[in-house]
This record gives structure tokens, C-alpha cells and sequence, in this order.
């Protein structure tokens, strides 16, 4: 059966609830079959080494995830090694599941980022980009992206791992269970 699939991927380092809003909003916006969490390898365009490891990116995203019903994990990039390239991600999905349409959903940042991606005028073949505003960005592109508007969420990870550095509330900004999660393992903490 046909499904139409929305792909966010990212580090998820830890996973937050603009994360969790942009999924909810263009799931409801397309009225998409479901939304695929994507967490990266090892993302091309970041320097840093994650400091969860995959098995607690997974974890969070499980618990961030668990109670919305068009909501799933999709762990393809976790069977590759190396760089995770958008290209052969996207290959991959449309090899083993060659029915189904597949968009790939994008904040304005990384909108702006297109013309740097690996494959970029073949991927815009292979699936349909969604791109949802983000402060501080243009959603502005040559590119064929539908534009989503969500309600402005000015939260990244690395706003979340510097409030933890420095020994701040992260309420209200991950799920509970997250929080808690991140609290047990002690994730994002000083060295």
C-alpha cells in the first residue's frame, strides 16, 4: 500500500519539542501518512562529535515520540557507515520501499544550505522537500520546496547541552521523559 512519508532527520542530540511541533504541524498540514525521526550517523555538515551515543538518541526519540500515532524511528542511516548524504539515504528508502513518496522536511537553515548538499538536483527528483520557517532564517530558494508555516520555536540541542552545561532547567523544552532520561544517564554534562 502506498504511503505517503515525511522524513526528519537530524542529530537529535537530544531531541526537543521543535522537533515535535515541526512533525506535528506538517503531518497535519500534507496530511501524511506518517513522520519518520531519522537520527544521523555522522551528519556532513557538523564538526562536532555527538555526545550521546546512538543507542541514548534512539532512547529519547522513543520516549519523544511514543504517544502521537503518525509518529515512528526510521534507523536506515544507523545501518551505514561513514557520512550520512541525504542522496543515499533517499536511494536506499526508494529501493526498499519503491511505492511510497517520500518528503523530506527542512528548517529554513538548512533551506538556505541546499545548494551545498551532496546530489542536490537529483534528490529534488527523488522526493518532495518541505521547508518550515525558523527565526533567524530565509526560507527563500530556487529549489522546489513547499513552504509549511509553524509557529516560531527558537530551540536547538545546543541551546538544550548549554543550559545543562551550566546547570539550567531544561523544562518545557524536551519531554519529560527526556529530561529524566538525560538526568539518569547524565548526558551533556561537564566533563
Amino acid at each position: 500500500m502506498k504511503k505517503r512519508v515525511g522524513i526528519l532527520g537530524g542529530t537529535f542530540d537530544p531531541p526537543h519539542i521543535g522537533h515535535l511541533v515541526m512533525a506535528n504541524e506538517v503531518q497535519q498540514s500534507l496530511n501524511l501518512d506518517e513522520i519518520r525521526f531519522m537520527p544521523n550517523q555522522i551528519p556532513p555538515h557538523k564538526k562536532r562529535k555527538n555526545i550521546a551515543t546512538n543507542e541514548d538518541r534512539k532512547a529519547m526519540i522513543s520516549m519523544s515520540i511514543a504517544d502521537h500515532p503518525h509518529f515512528v524511528m526510521e534507523l536506515i542511516e544507523f545501518e551505514r557507515e561513514g557520512p550520512s548524504f541525504t542522496y543515499d539515504t533517499i536511494c536506499l528508502l526508494k529501493q526498499r520501499e519503491p511505492d511510497n513518496e517520500f518528503y523530506f522536511i527542512i528548517g529554513a537553515d538548512m533551506i538556505e544550505y541546499l545548494p551545498k548538499w551532496y546530489n542536490i538536483e537529483m534528490l529534488c527528483k527523488m522526493i518532495q522537500f518541505i521547508g518550515v520557517n525558523r527565526p533567524g532564517h530565509s526560507n527563500k530558494t530556487n529549489y522546489p520546496v513547499i513552504q509549511i508555516e509553524i509557529p516560531d520555536i527558537n530551540i536547538s540541542s545546543t541551546v538544550i547541552r548549554e543550559k545543562i552545561q551550566e546547570n539550567l532547567s531544561i523544562k518545557y523544552l524536551v519531554m519529560d521523559e527526556v529530561m529524566e532520561y538525560i538526568k539518569e544517564h547524565n548526558l551533556y554534562g561537564k566533563e
